[in-house]
């Protein structure tokens, strides 16, 4: 990549975990879990533009201050660990569901380190940032190393694996479920037994979340309610969204056309490799 590149526009894209098992919570009270995390085609859009100063500015719809967002966090955490006098304009263009299980936040954090090591001329490693990354949330990780993985832990030991690349039609039900009260309900299973990939390809994983959060909010229960007439649904994360698998897009897109008015829904497909790291291979060619 020439050195002279000063701005660069790259992909943010979602995820799903295709099961979500809890199986203990650690006595500072993280859970250790086991889940499947695989890409979807379905992306938020960031364009990163070099400053001459030291400012780091970002700029999106959201209704937030930009110093809460993960971006600006991740940007900021970037240039003080690598001690970079360099600032950086960011726009943020949000197309993923917002607090729907969909790792949109996490996926922008990594997005920026991602772009701001290639801007900044870092040349630090996957594994620094995936390190650094950590810091700003457990899924970040994930997003930076660009691989479909089973994750165990926190969510930070990642095993790559290579599930079939469906597709699917994903449901936003109008609520934002937080991740927090779901992880300190009372009510959360915090006790399923290991499982393996292998139990993974014999359909005999869930998500230990869905119940809890079915009763919690009863919009994304209606939304089950109709999914589950369509084929086997499934909840990403602590959700809101829902997902149902598909063996080709027509077929995603008849299930689609029968979306009762007011439900948000989104055709996409399964990808074992991120497109942010498929562009960021294109550009360093």
């Amino acid at each position: 990549m020439s050195s002279e590149l000063n701005k660069i526009q790259l992909p943010s894209p979602g995820k799903l975990n295709l099961f979500l098992h809890i199986t203990d919570r650690r006595a500072d009270g993280y859970h250790q879990l086991q889940t499947l995390f695989q890409f979807i085609e379905l992306a938020d859009e960031l364009t990163f533009s070099l400053r001459t100063d030291a400012k780091i500015q970002l700029t999106s719809d959201l209704p937030f201050k930009a110093e809460d967002n993960l971006v600006y966090k991740a940007a900021a955490t970037l240039q003080q660990a690598a001690q970079i006098s360099q600032g950086i304009d960011i726009l943020l263009d949000k197309k993923l569901p917002i607090g729907g299980g969909v790792g949109g936040g996490s996926s922008n954090a990594a997005t920026t380190l991602l772009a701001l090591n290639k801007l900044w001329q870092l040349n630090w490693s996957l594994s620094q940032l995936a390190e650094l990354g950590i810091t700003l949330g457990a899924d970040v990780p994930i997003f930076i190393h660009g691989f479909a993985a089973w994750a165990e832990g926190i969510g930070e030991k990642l095993t790559p694996v290579t599930p079939k690349e469906l597709w699917y039609l994903l449901l936003a039900p109008d609520c934002h479920v937080s991740t927090a009260k779901i992880f300190n309900h009372p009510n959360l299973p915090r006790s399923t037994a290991p499982v393996t990939f292998e139990d993974f390809l014999a359909n005999r994983c869930h998500n230990d979340c869905e119940f809890l959060v079915r009763n919690l909010y009863p919009g994304v229960d209606k939304c089950f309610q109709f999914l589950n007439n369509l084929g086997p649904v499934r909840m990403t994360g602590t959700g809101a969204c829902l997902f149902v698998p598909f063996d080709c897009h027509s077929d995603a897109a008849k299930a689609f056309a029968q979306l009762p008015n007011g439900m948000q829904g989104f055709i996409t497909k399964g990808s074992n490799q991120s497109m942010l790291h498929r562009c960021l291979q294109s550009l360093s060619k």
